[in-house]
């Protein structure tokens, strides 16, 4: 089994290899270097959330079509290389938009379309697949080991792209983002060799019940403290995560800092995070799941604001103090809020409600990245100050944060259930993932 558990560690780090470059490098690229609006760039990067839906369906079509005997890798093959295909045209893309900006908007969508599905159709299709090989008592340290090994990934993949554009032409660009889709190419077919079995059987490991939209609403709206629980998630990770698509390119304008030197940004934020969520595990059952929420949302929190005290005082010392305490909050943030998602299900109604908080993560994560754009460009425009639209996004985030703590307070779990079942390993993945 332990082979087993590399190759899908192998499979979820050849994903997220390719998620790394288009989120981290090359937004700053387009945003300071091509000076392409931040809102399309926003709007590019946040297409695998606006195709996050399909998730269910393609679940959902591969348990009953499997091809040549397999449920689950041709998917898995499939969506891995539309994120290649994605990652490789990237660059071209955004080099063609400052050039050609209406034919590279249409190429654009295309190329980062695919990079979206592939993402999605990819990663429900190898998550299906690790509940199936694992067995119920081995899926615990499968889902460890692949979130372990994708977070190393992130933090190599930022610190050797940082490497291979040092120093910044297009043409160095081109080649790491080729050099980084081969890789996570052939890591992937590593994954995949004789990784899942053959069946003729039409029988799945899986088991889901399908719940629509209205469904999902009526319970939570039904529910005060689901009501509160769901705003609080969309609060608190729209702000955690809306960030990404402007921290870089943040520190370009603010401290004049490369390409490579900001493409760093995300291996030191990586390494906090990653840092965060193992002290967080040390301290489950020792410390109460809200009070560990609680101290990763403050930890945000100000994170944020040493980051806009960094754009007024123009020191990295204090900005990168600011990344640092950005990546503890997040890693004890997620790990605590996964905790609280899980225990806020219902009897009888696990997948309903795991549904709901997965509704709201994805949303959160589009609505994130749509605001950073937007409200960066508005304001920059409004104020004539090239830092203004990024600190003015910063505060929003800070803000949203502080209302997120105050609402956690009001979340009770007992008043919410009692005596709930565990939900299953299928539904907590569906909402760790992304």
């Amino acid at each position: 089994m332990f082979i087993k558990r590399l190759q899908l560690g192998l499979i979820h780090v050849a994903v997220a290899m390719t998620l790394v470059p288009i989120n981290s490098t090359l937004n700053r690229v387009m945003i300071k270097e091509l000076a392409i609006s931040a809102t399309l760039v926003a709007i590019l990067a946040s297409l695998p959330y606006v195709f996050s839906p399909i998730q269910v369906a393609i679940g959902s079509y591969s348990d009953h079509h499997p091809i040549w005997g397999l449920r689950r890798t041709p998917y898995i093959l499939a969506g891995l290389l539309l994120c290649v295909l994605g990652l490789v045209i990237s660059p071209y893309v955004a080099f063609l938009m400052a050039d050609n900006l209406p034919l590279g908007i249409l190429i654009g969508i295309l190329a980062f379309g695919a990079w979206g599905m592939g993402y999605n159709l990819s990663s429900v299709s190898y998550l299906s697949l690790a509940s199936e090989i694992s067995g119920e008592n081995g899926r615990g340290k499968t889902i460890a080991a692949m979130w372990f090994m994708m977070i190393v990934s992130i933090i190599g993949t930022a610190i050797g792209i940082s490497r291979m554009v040092d120093p910044y032409t297009p043409e160095a660009l081109i080649r790491a983002f080729g050099l980084v889709a081969v890789v996570a190419l052939i890591l992937g077919l590593i994954g995949l060799v004789r990784l899942e079995p053959r069946s003729t059987s039409l029988e799945t490991g899986m088991t889901s019940d399908a719940y629509s939209i209205k469904q999902m609403t009526s319970a939570v709206a039904q529910n005060p403290v689901a009501r509160v629980f769901f705003v609080y998630l969309l609060l608190l990770l729209a702000a955690i995560l809306g960030q990404d698509v402007l921290l870089e390119p943040f520190g370009a304008e603010a401290f004049g800092l490369t390409v490579t030197q900001t493409t760093r940004i995300t291996s030191i934020w990586g390494t906090f995070v990653l840092a965060a969520i193992l002290a967080a595990g040390t301290l489950e059952g020792r410390a109460a799941k809200k009070t560990v929420a609680q101290v990763g949302n403050l930890g945000a929190l100000a994170g944020f604001a040493v980051i806009i005290v960094s754009g007024f005082v123009h020191s990295t010392s204090v900005f990168y103090a600011g990344v640092t305490l950005l990546g503890l909050g997040t890693g004890f943030s997620t790990v605590a809020n996964l905790s609280l998602m899980f225990d806020l299900t219902a009897p009888g109604m696990v997948g309903l409600y795991i549904g709901a908080w997965g509704f709201s993560n994805a949303l959160s994560r589009l609505l994130g990245t749509l605001l950073a754009g937007i409200l960066r460009d508005v304001v920059t425009q409004i104020t004539r100050w090239a830092l203004g639209g990024y600190l003015a996004v910063f505060l929003i985030e800070a803000f949203m944060l502080a209302i997120a703590a105050v609402m956690l307070y009001r979340i009770d779990v007992n008043q919410f259930r009692k005596g709930v079942e565990q939900p299953s390993f299928v539904e907590k993945v569906a909402l760790a993932v992304d």
